[in-house]
């Protein structure tokens, strides 16, 4: 099944020349110019996938993920123009999965569009729940469970736990997570992991800043405690 996507963006030729490579790889492509149309065509059209510009007219990219997010766990992909670490690290802990720099090159997008919905939909890993502590994953059905209460994950949180969770002890660098929620090591990329791990403690950790789950290995990366045996 032909898989939609929606480009929002208010410059006109970027989001048409977007279009046309995605078309040319198989997506069906929607467009809103700002974020507050936007809600109204990602509400009817229901895309797997949103490339979001970040400054627009009337509703920004911000506001858009604010409102969206608290309905729709849909991966969003982020444009901005600046280069300001700020910025992408606000958009991340809104809730986006991945950000891209403008100007870029087309083909870097398709192979980020790609990327997140290989890795939210068509790849199953082998073993559908993962049981840890008092924390249960569904693999199929993408749920969380911490105690008695289901926590909304984006899918880049998503496939962190799931990775972590899936070998307790084991140390993952910064660039083996980013390798499995984009598929490439994006060098410069590394450190949004942090910010997802930091979004991840919060939904997920009693007391975030002494996470019981989620360690910490300095100077390398993050793993998932090993329970005593």
């Amino acid at each position: 099944m032909t898989k939609t996507i929606m480009v929002v963006d208010d410059e006109k030729r970027l989001v048409s020349l977007v279009e046309s490579y995605l078309t040319q790889e198989g997506y069906r492509v929607v467009a809103a110019d700002n974020g507050k149309d936007a809600l109204g065509v990602g509400l009817g059209e229901k895309p797997e996938l949103i490339v979001l510009d970040l400054m627009m007219p009337e509703m920004d990219g911000y506001e858009f993920m604010r409102k969206h997010r608290a309905e729709n766990n849909t991966p969003i992909i982020l444009l901005t123009a600046r280069v300001d670490d700020e910025e992408k690290v606000i958009g991340l802990e809104i809730g986006a999965d991945d950000y891209i720099t403008k100007p870029f090159r087309p083909r870097e997008l398709v192979a980020r569009v790609h990327a997140v919905l290989r890795r939210v939909g068509d790849l199953r890993p082998s073993g559908k729940v993962l049981k840890a502590a008092d924390i249960v994953l569904d693999r199929d059905n993408r749920t969380v469970k911490v105690g008695d209460q289901f926590v909304d994950l984006t899918p880049s949180e998503f496939d962190i736990l799931t990775a972590l969770m899936t070998s307790p002890g084991r140390v993952y660098s910064r660039l083996d997570l980013l390798d499995i929620i984009q598929g490439v090591r994006y060098e410069g990329y590394e450190r949004t992991i942090d910010t997802h791990i930091k979004n991840l403690r919060g939904k997920i950790e009693l007391e975030p800043r002494a996470p019981q789950y989620i360690e910490t290995v300095y100077g390398i990366g993050y793993r998932f405690k090993r329970e005593s045996p």
